[in-house]
């Protein structure tokens, strides 16, 4: 099975400093949605590995989450792809959980629910720790510059062997055709 896990904020979506706390505010970076299309096209299986700390902060509640990614999922579907998953961590930064991401948690459930071993697989992320998430269970770590992309990348300390992408398209496009 051929599988490509991506960030949601940033790299399928606009992000936002203030959190993304509904539906409404919920709005797909130009090209994203098609590129899922396309990864499935190629009979990739899309999931989707997020920090939801807005949760964990009291900002919203699962029922606006769930709402949210129904959103997502309904955008997707009318630009010919699916999202076959997705996994979040609900937690507060300082909570101290194994599931958010530079953390592996979610990366290891996504390897058990999909059984499917992860060195290799591409992970598609626009902050470091999406980045140090993939590279530490040997998942292929791409960066997007879209989101905090250009700040990750201006930053440095990546991953070795992180491949730079203008946006999730340009990233689905090598994806394909490696």
């Amino acid at each position: 099975m051929k599988l490509v896990i991506l960030d949601r904020d940033g790299v399928i979506n606009y992000d936002s400093k203030q959190f993304i706390k509904s539906p409404a505010e919920w709005r797909p970076i130009p090209g994203s949605l098609e590129a899922i299309a396309k990864l499935n096209q190629a009979g990739y299986r899309v999931v989707v590995a997020t920090n939801q700390s807005g949760i964990g902060r009291g900002l919203f509640d699962m029922d606006t989450l769930n709402a949210i990614h129904d959103k997502m999922h309904r955008a997707v579907l009318a630009a010919g792809g699916r999202i076959d998953a997705i996994f979040y961590c609900p937690h507060a930064v300082d909570a101290g959980c194994h599931c958010r991401k530079p953390q592996t948690g979610m990366f290891e459930r996504i390897a058990n629910c999909f059984n499917i071993d992860l060195p290799g697989t591409p992970a598609v992320g626009d902050s470091l720790r999406d980045l140090q998430a993939a590279a530490a269970v040997g998942a292929k770590p791409l960066l997007v510059m879209t989101g905090k992309g250009t700040l990750t990348q201006a930053e440095g300390g990546l991953p070795e062997d992180t491949l730079v992408f203008a946006d999730l398209a340009a990233a689905a496009d090598h994806i394909v055709l490696a």
